[in-house]
């Protein structure tokens, strides 16, 4: 089984469920993806529900959490703290990880905020750091200014299946 665990990102927001990446990403990897996303949800929030989904002992766990702290211009030291610690419960589960860089909304180009490369770097773990970039540069590909719309979860489920299986992590 694979946690998809975010905000409104993983959980599909503009488009409902059934259109979400982890439902999509379930259909390509055939085994079942937990759609654990919140719409709005900051990072202290996740962190606070993320043991909850942790018992059910995921293989692997997609981590893309953090947008509404980089939208509201919330502290990036609270959202790094944050991520770590979440990054720590799922090491401490024994399940497979992959951070999703999410962009800096602010920034020129869109680029991935710096906090995710930090996280990544300090804690030796695997960043995705296209996807979401390249969603929100095309129009095509999202609802409004951060989130995707049907095509764009499709293109990020895509993504995360290549690079899984690049990876390693899942069966072609």
């Amino acid at each position: 089984m694979i946690l998809a665990f975010g905000d409104s990102l993983t959980n599909g927001f503009g488009v409902g469920y059934e259109f979400s990446y982890p439902k999509y990403l379930e259909q390509r990897v055939g085994k079942s993806v937990i759609n654990a996303g919140v719409d709005g949800e900051y990072s202290h929030a996740g962190l606070s529900r993320l043991p909850e989904y942790l018992e059910a002992k995921p293989e692997l766990v997609i981590l893309c959490h953090g947008a509404n702290d980089i939208l509201t211009q919330m502290s990036i030291e609270r959202l790094k703290k944050n991520l770590v610690s979440m990054v720590r419960l799922i090491r401490e589960s024994g399940a497979e990880l992959i951070l999703v860089g999410v962009p800096d909304y602010y920034g020129f180009g869109f680029e991935v905020h710096p906090v995710y490369y930090e996280v990544a770097q300090e804690m030796d773990i695997l960043l995705e750091d296209g996807v979401m970039q390249e969603i929100t540069l095309t129009d095509s590909l999202k609802n409004d200014d951060v989130h995707p719309n049907e095509k764009g979860y499709e293109k990020m489920a895509d993504t995360f299946f290549e690079f899984l299986t690049q990876k390693g992590l899942i069966a072609k």
